[in-house]
């Protein structure tokens, strides 16, 4: 590969601002100085331009295999590097379920010819497969997760059966993420509105339906059995203000036993959108009030929440459309994921060093990722450049997603992904993917607890 100098850019990184110039060789980071010069490297100008660790994003649903007509690995890892996202770890409700390591394995071989991006695939459990996971390899997959699928053929989550988290808490050593609603609040909730509306059920009713309570009662259960057993738990897609009082804000990332995330969707929209957006912010949990949004993101700030994930769910739009039951929960979001946080930032809600915490360097902490997370010598050079100062509209012509639509479709940000680096080499520049590399399998600490 190339010797690439990026000069004179602003390095969002482990708290502070700086300019300078940065030196990639051989997919890592060799250099970080006020001046750097070298003969014949491949040399970009950053004036103005801010240079932020490429987000990880712990928690996407890439379709594939099995559901292939709505996303698949290689267009949606197009997409996240479009959006800034050098890394992925991809959830196993994909057809068949992620529910052995031979399909695991299938998902790697997939993604080892097709993704842009760096990746991970989670393990899949439940009820059936409890030896089956505990058998993941900690150093060559991220964690152990429920997201997506269902506990057995007539219950939803595992948060529901604290008798065999139990069993998985007692003897489990992997990084445990879970997906927490009580799914007996939710049923009655359901039953509730179905007798006030029939078929015709509001979408407006989902974070009714999919309630504070459901979020918050199955949240304690979970949290209170893992500190029980002292395991790795992170608590995917956080949605009230309630649930986030119950996490540490004292101890440091890289200590911490239990951590959570919050999603884009959940820090952008809220429930005074439905009215306008109505199945496309249909997501699981659900969009809940301004004061949740407003408190996920004091969260943020105050390291209750530790990082900011996508939720990543693409369907075709003819799957969102139709009566509130029969329309799908989720929505594509890698692309403009980042420019959403941009936005914040330029609503002065969070600020740039905080966005490269959350994004990047907590999730490289919590998934104990070797030689990722931040902008260091001898670090792998996943990298966004950024303009801040560049308006301009989410459009159909402008989207990657294979689904071809947005939540944010017409949206206009002020920030734009100028480029992105993958393990040094660039992937994405001004609109465009540069397609002459794969991305690599990411890999992890041994040790998880």
């Amino acid at each position: 590969m190339k010797t690439t100098l990026i000069k004179q850019a602003s390095i969002v990184n482990e708290g502070s601002i700086k300019v300078a110039d940065v030196l990639i060789k051989n997919n890592r980071i060799e250099k970080i100085a006020e001046n750097i010069q070298v003969a014949n490297a491949f040399e970009i100008n950053a004036e103005n331009l801010f240079l932020f660790p490429g987000m990880i994003d712990d928690q996407v649903h890439f379709r594939e295999p099995g559901l292939t007509h709505k996303a698949d690995i290689r267009t949606e890892s197009r997409a996240a590097v479009a959006g800034g996202i050098t890394s992925f770890m991809e959830m196993p409700n994909t057809i068949p379920n992620t529910l052995t390591h031979n399909l695991l394995e299938e998902k790697y071989a997939i993604a080892s010819k097709n993704s842009i991006a760096n990746y991970s695939f989670f393990m899949g459990i439940n009820q059936d497969n409890l030896e089956e996971a505990l058998r993941t390899d900690n150093e060559k997959v991220c964690g152990i997760t429920d997201d997506g699928l269902y506990f057995d053929n007539e219950h939803g989550l595992m948060a529901n059966h604290p008798e065999y988290l139990e069993k998985l808490f007692s003897r489990s050593e992997s990084l445990i993420a879970l997906h927490c609603e009580d799914d007996s609040i939710i049923a009655d909730n359901l039953s509730k509105y179905q007798n006030l509306y029939g078929e015709n059920i509001p979408v407006n009713c989902h974070p009714k339906i999919r309630s504070h309570a459901a979020c918050l009662s199955a949240t304690k259960r979970v949290v209170e059995l893992a500190k029980k057993h002292k395991n790795r738990l992170h608590l995917y897609h956080i949605t009230t203000k309630e649930e986030a009082l119950l996490f540490d804000s004292d101890t440091p990332i890289h200590k911490k036993h239990i951590t959570a995330e919050a999603c884009i969707p959940h820090l952008w929209f809220d429930d005074s959108d439905y009215d306008q957006l109505g199945s496309l912010i249909k997501w699981n949990p659900s969009v809940k009030s301004a004061e949740d949004k407003s408190g996920l993101l004091n969260a943020l700030l105050e390291n209750k929440l530790d990082i900011i994930a996508t939720d990543h769910a693409p369907h075709l739009l003819s799957e969102k459309e139709g009566t509130y039951l029969k329309s799908m929960s989720g929505g594509p979001m890698v692309q403009h994921a980042f420019v959403v946080l941009l936005e914040l930032y330029h609503q002065k809600q969070i600020s740039l060093e905080k966005i490269a915490e959350k994004t990047a360097h907590h999730v490289a902490e919590i998934y104990r990722m070797p030689d990722r997370g931040y902008l260091r010598e001898g670090y792998y050079a996943d990298m966004v450049l950024v303009d801040l100062n560049k308006p301009w509209k989410v459009s159909q012509e402008n989207i990657f997603y294979k689904c071809r639509w947005s939540p944010l479709m017409n949206q206009t940000f002020n920030s734009q992904i100028q480029k992105t680096f993958v393990n040094g080499y660039l992937v994405y520049d001004q609109n465009k993917i540069i397609d002459n590399t794969t991305g690599m399998r990411l890999t992890f600490a041994k040790n998880r607890l």
